[in-house]
């Protein structure tokens, strides 16, 4: 059994195909699918496809932090209301992203602080979007740490140091195509962190693996990232496949 923790497979890049790149990852063995909210225009996607694909999709509800806007808040209230009537799996995708743009960073770590206190709430993990924002996310997560903190630093990129700290704040890590990059670096530490730290992920349909680096993204990808994997820790696939599921299953409580 292997499990993508994150993929937007509502994304439009799968309009034409989905079904049949459902079926894809199936065969490949990828049998549970968590798929990260954006924002409110993307609602109904998800729903739609949870109906479609039940057995095997899980939903997550949240405001993406490159979806910070002027209207903010009208966004929040839209996640509020859909966790307070429906059970999502996490709260995410969330977290503060300054690489396009920092002109919206005090609301980004409004909404991110505010949609923390929400999951400890629900007792649902975070899962955590950063990208140029190690110092803003890692000083939130020291605010807000306590017993009833924990999740997932999705598409973790960054250093040992770095890793070590998520860790730190009870937060697993998202390992995916990045890992499999010539110049991703992670795979060079990665052998220091234990495994019940890991989890895989896709992001499909962005940040295709190696070889498809450039190229659409898809779940059943995420065999090329067990398989960096097995050779970064000298495990089986297999073994590979069994400790991120079952690690997975520990934070989503599915």
């Amino acid at each position: 059994m292997i499990t993508d923790t994150h993929t937007h497979l509502y994304s439009e890049q799968f309009d034409e195909d989905r079904a049949a790149m459902m079926q894809r990852a199936k065969d490949a063995g990828v049998s549970r699918f968590f798929i990260p909210a954006i924002d409110s225009s993307y609602t109904e996607r998800m729903l739609d496809l949870e109906q479609k694909f039940n057995k095997e999709v899980f939903l997550m509800m949240g405001l993406h932090p490159t979806s910070v806007k002027e209207n903010y808040k009208e966004e929040l209230t839209h996640v509020k209301k859909w966790i307070d009537k429906k059970d999502f799996v996490a709260i995410g995708e969330i977290g503060i992203d300054l690489y396009w743009d920092k002109t919206f960073l005090p609301q980004q770590q409004e909404a991110f602080r505010i949609q923390i206190q929400w999951a400890k709430e629900k007792n649902l993990p975070i899962v955590i979007h950063c990208r140029d924002a190690f110092d803003e996310i890692f000083d939130i997560l020291e605010t807000e740490k306590d017993d009833q903190l924990f999740g997932i630093f999705h598409c973790f990129t960054g250093t040992f140091e770095q890793a070590q700290k998520a860790i730190s704040y009870n937060m697993k890590l998202g390992i995916g195509g990045v890992a499999t990059f010539k110049n991703g670096k992670i795979d060079k530490f990665l052998n220091q962190i234990d495994l019940k730290h890991i989890v895989l992920e896709t992001d499909a349909p962005y940040l295709a693996p190696t070889p498809y680096r450039g190229k659409r993204n898809e779940s059943s990808y995420i065999t090329q990232i067990i398989e960096k994997l097995a050779a970064i820790y000298g495990k089986t696939f297999e073994k590979i496949a069994q400790i991120t599921t079952q690690n997975s299953k520990e934070i989503f409580n599915q």
